[in-house]
């Protein structure tokens, strides 16, 4: 299932290229009316690495300073990143190299137009057959993989994180709520500065609060009131998509 925001990284030392891809990028998006994505530049395989970001895809140039293109995918794989990558390159004979990393596709610079529109095209294909995600929560030396179709919405308390299943569960673990939001993908909102609400459960709003599926009531800061409106129009629309 392909998420509601498309993250998407685009690592490459040379930022003419790298802004070739990002527009590439942007005006597929503009034809496929896809209207929530995030492209993120990185100039190097190591700002890549340390960035600690879920991406979707990866758009990731070979022929770099230490670590290249292909050891850094190579040091994604073993951190357990399952991205899509999409290597770019001027060397056709790197692609045998390229699919031993797990490569998605390969490009060729300058990218070819249509080789890239049916590249992005099988991508999304593929990120909607993927499984609902999960996040990995650390609590001392224990750890707990749970499935984001099963967070209702998330609250901060002091220096802890509250997740609110929708069995009633709740899980804490000591997190910023900054760096929760930037593991998950894009159905969750942020609609209060200690609040994050999953789309999927939310049934309307009133009077500053979100009221939820099952029942219960979390604020809306009224700043982000409108935000909460537009998000979930892109949210049933993408939804069905």
């Amino acid at each position: 299932m392909v998420t509601v925001m498309l993250k998407i990284a685009v690592c490459d030392d040379e930022p003419f290229m790298a802004q070739e891809i990002s527009d590439l990028l942007s005006k597929y998006m503009e034809e496929n009316y896809l209207a929530s994505y995030r492209i993120s530049s990185f100039s190097c395989g190591q700002a890549l690495l340390e960035s600690d970001r879920d991406f979707d895809l990866i758009f990731l140039d070979i022929q770099m300073e230490p670590p290249d293109g292909m050891a850094t995918a190579k040091m994604l794989r073993q951190q357990g990143n399952h991205s899509l990558l999409i290597f770019v390159t001027v060397l056709k004979e790197w692609v045998f190299d390229a699919f031993e990393a797990e490569a998605y596709d390969y490009l060729i610079k300058p990218p070819d137009i249509s080789h890239f529109r049916r590249t992005m095209d099988r991508a999304l294909r593929t990120l909607r057959q993927r499984p609902a995600k999960s996040i990995v929560i650390q609590r001392g030396t224990s750890r707990e993989i749970i499935s984001l179709d099963h967070i209702v919405y998330c609250e901060v308390q002091g220096r802890k994180i509250y997740i609110h299943r929708r069995d009633g569960d709740v899980t804490s673990h000591y997190e910023k709520l900054n760096s929760f939001e930037q593991r998950v993908d894009g159905r969750f909102f942020r609609c209060h500065r200690s609040y994050l609400v999953n789309l999927a459960y939310v049934s309307g709003s009133h009077a500053g609060q979100i009221l939820l599926s099952q029942g219960s009531r979390i604020p809306v800061s009224r700043l982000r009131e409108r935000d909460l409106t537009q998000a979930l129009l892109r949210y049933m629309k993408e939804r069905e998509s």
